[in-house]
Order: structure tokens, then C-alpha cells, then sequence
């Protein structure tokens, strides 16, 4: 005899399958500039923010080489599409690719455990801070990148609205780390210059060392701030 309540059974474990599946966290992505930012999200789109805005997304567990960054003095069109001096993403305001340098750039990984680190390869626009909501330690805590970065730029690496990294800018295995070049990869001046004013972010490709992703829980939310 069939056993009625086996269909409920079945729904009961697809539901929660499908929860399970789709669990993972919540980004805040806040302007506190005194300048409209329009944030772009890789996966996420993008979205103009004006001073004190911020703007949600949700992101899936298993999501990986993910990214937030903020891009400045655009202009769009009302058909979205248009250009921005620093972080442009093809000319659209819903992002789609990881966009152009320089930018400063919030990166993350939903895993077991979810990685995430600033990284200041691509160069950098805007200070950013990128913190978990909660959790606390060595590992789960708030990385700070808020110097003038713009600024103090080294002559080689300015451009207008940021500071390139030099992995963009010479495009040789001394400072983008390609393939075998890895291997003996080091810091260099102008990764030192990055390195001094953020020690928290990653200044060149292989600076594990001192910038090692940082990890949370699983289901931690995070908060990106652009000018805190």
C-alpha cells in the first residue's frame, strides 16, 4: 500500500534542498563620499549611489571570484549606457565582466568558509573599508583601505580620478607574476607604496604573505564602504 504522506515527504526534502542550495550572504554596499559613486558588483550589476545610499545584493553560496568595486564621474545615458572615468564596465551601468582599472576592489569567495580580501593589484580609486555585519577574530574582521592613495600616486602610475597598479601599466613579469614568473615573484617599489599606505590589501599578485584571504562562517553578512 502506498504510503500517503511519502509525496509530502519528498516536497519537504526538495524545499530544503532548494534552501540549502540557495543560503549564502547578503552585501551591503554603502557611499558614504561626499560624491555620487555608481557601485558595480561582479555578480550583482551595478548601481548609482548618491552620498549616504547604499544599495543590497544577495549572493549564493558557491558563488567565487566575485568582486565589488565602486566607478567614478559617469555619465549615462537613459538607456544605462554610457562611461566613467575610473571602474568603467563596458560602458554599462549594470556591470557585466569584472570592468576596467584602476579600481579599488572588494573580493570574495562563498565556500565552506567565505574568503574575501581588498586587493589593490588593479590600482586604486576609492578608500574602501570591507567588513563582516558579524564575527569577530583574526581572520573575520574589517579590512581598511583609506589612505590618499590618489594623492601621493607615484608620477609612472597616475591617471585621471586614480592610481594604476603597474602590473596594468608595464605589463612585464616583474610585476604582473604570469605562469613560471611566479615562482620568484616579490614585492617591488611600487607594491611597497601600496603596501605602506594599506597594509591590509593586497599590493602585487603573489602577496599572500601579508594579505592572505581572511575568512569567515559560512552565512556571515559583509558590508562594503566606499569613503569611510
Amino acid at each position: 500500500m502506498a504510503n500517503p504522506s511519502l509525496p509530502f515527504t519528498l516536497l519537504l526534502i526538495t524545499l530544503c534542498a532548494h534552501f540549502i542550495a540557495i543560503e549564502g550572504a547578503t552585501f551591503e554596499i554603502r557611499n558614504q563620499c561626499s560624491f555620487t559613486v555608481w557601485a558595480a558588483a561582479s555578480p550583482g550589476g551595478g548601481r548609482r549611489l548618491d552620498p549616504g545610499q547604499s544599495w543590497p545584493i544577495d549572493v549564493p553560496t558557491g558563488t567565487t571570484m566575485a568582486r565589488i568595486w565602486g566607478r567614478t564621474n559617469c555619465n549615462f545615458d537613459s538607456g544605462s549606457s554610457g562611461s566613467c572615468e575610473t571602474g568603467d564596465c563596458n560602458g554599462l551601468l549594470e556591470c557585466q565582466g569584472w570592468g576596467k582599472p584602476p579600481r579599488t576592489l572588494a573580493e570574495y569567495a562563498l565556500k565552506d568558509l567565505d574568503f574575501y580580501d581588498i586587493s589593490l593589484i588593479e590600482g586604486f580609486n576609492l578608500p574602501m573599508v570591507f567588513t563582516p555585519t558579524a564575527g569577530n577574530g583574526d581572520l573575520c574582521r574589517a579590512l581598511t583601505c583609506n589612505a590618499d592613495i590618489n594623492g601621493q600616486c607615484p608620477t609612472q602610475l597616475q591617471v585621471p580620478g586614480g592610481c594604476q597598479g603597474p602590473c596594468t601599466v608595464f605589463q612585464t613579469d616583474q610585476y604582473c607574476c604570469p605562469g613560471p614568473a611566479a615562482q620568484t615573484c616579490g614585492p617591488t617599489d611600487y607594491s611597497q607604496f601600496f603596501k605602506d599606505r594599506c597594509p591590509d590589501a593586497y599590493s602585487y599578485p603573489k602577496d599572500d604573505a601579508s594579505a592572505g584571504k581572511f575568512a569567515c562562517p559560512s552565512g556571515t553578512n559583509y558590508r562594503v564602504t566606499f569613503c569611510p
